[in-house]
């Protein structure tokens, strides 16, 4: 029986890989800050799909959290087999409104975590000649939008270099990039949604449907969801200002309250 490792595992698409995968049959390690949120995760997994959930409590914005998934990646004798980089936040305000702390923050848990996580499974992966990583980005990545664009356009970036790097040797890494989802993301960062259409909204459980069948093909980038594929490749086709100037405009439309 195969184990996958989710950071940011208890809400929206990490609670939604976690229940995919534990009805698929995969052992479990959920990783994030909330340890009571974890433990009743695990017990209600572990009942309904009769899977191993482990519990790990791990603040991905500090040093020793980081560390502890390492080496939780690292393990040889108990082997993670997938590794699903979720955990990551949105931060209220435009450029030179947010806090520097705060920017830094948010680079440290979606680069550098990101980077160090996706490191030590793939270092062990490899060695084994299989395994599979999916770098949850987003589709702000292909806008000139903020650090929080900035760090998810890092991730695909870093994601498609590593998975030609490893070509060849067993190991998949993937991003995944999501549109508007419907978690507690855009609660936490104080965000206004209401006036999101409803076309523009993806259930949780459909996308990781997709990832998966995605990463099962090999694909080093997944946008699971024809409206959004269509909105990236309009993006890619339209001239970089114009799509600059409908980015501030739709921020300001569907951005912080």
């Amino acid at each position: 029986m195969t184990t996958a490792l989710i950071t940011g595992a208890t809400a929206g698409i990490g609670a939604a890989f976690a229940r995919r995968l534990a009805a698929d049959g995969h052992n479990l390690v959920i990783v994030a800050r909330d340890e009571k949120r974890l433990s009743e995760q695990a017990t209600e997994l572990h009942d309904r799909h009769r899977v191993e959930v482990e519990v790990l409590r791990a603040d991905l914005s500090q040093e020793e959290g980081i560390a502890a998934v390492e080496a939780r990646l690292s393990d040889r004798k108990n082997p993670v087999d997938l590794l699903v980089n979720n955990a990551g936040f949105g931060n209220r305000g435009r450029y030179l409104e947010v806090p520097m702390a705060d920017e830094l923050t948010m680079l440290k848990v979606h680069c550098e975590a990101v980077l160090r996580l996706t490191s030590a499974a793939a270092a062990s992966m490899r060695e084994r000649r299989r395994g599979g990583v999916v770098n949850v980005a987003s589709v702000a990545a292909f806008v000139p939008r903020g650090t929080y664009g900035a760090s998810k356009a890092w991730v695909v970036q870093f994601t498609q270099g590593a998975a030609r790097d490893l070509a060849g040797s067993g190991v998949r890494l993937m991003a995944l990039c999501p549109g508007f989802v419907r978690t507690e993301f855009h609660q936490r960062a104080g965000m206004g949604v209401d006036n999101v259409p409803a076309w523009m909204w993806l259930d949780a459980d459909k996308l990781v449907e997709a990832a998966l069948k995605d990463l099962a093909r090999g694909k080093a980038l997944s946008i699971p969801d024809p409206r959004y594929k269509a909105l990236t490749g309009l993006m890619k086709l339209a001239p970089r200002r114009a799509v600059s100037r409908a980015s501030a405009s739709t921020g300001r439309r569907y951005g912080p309250n």
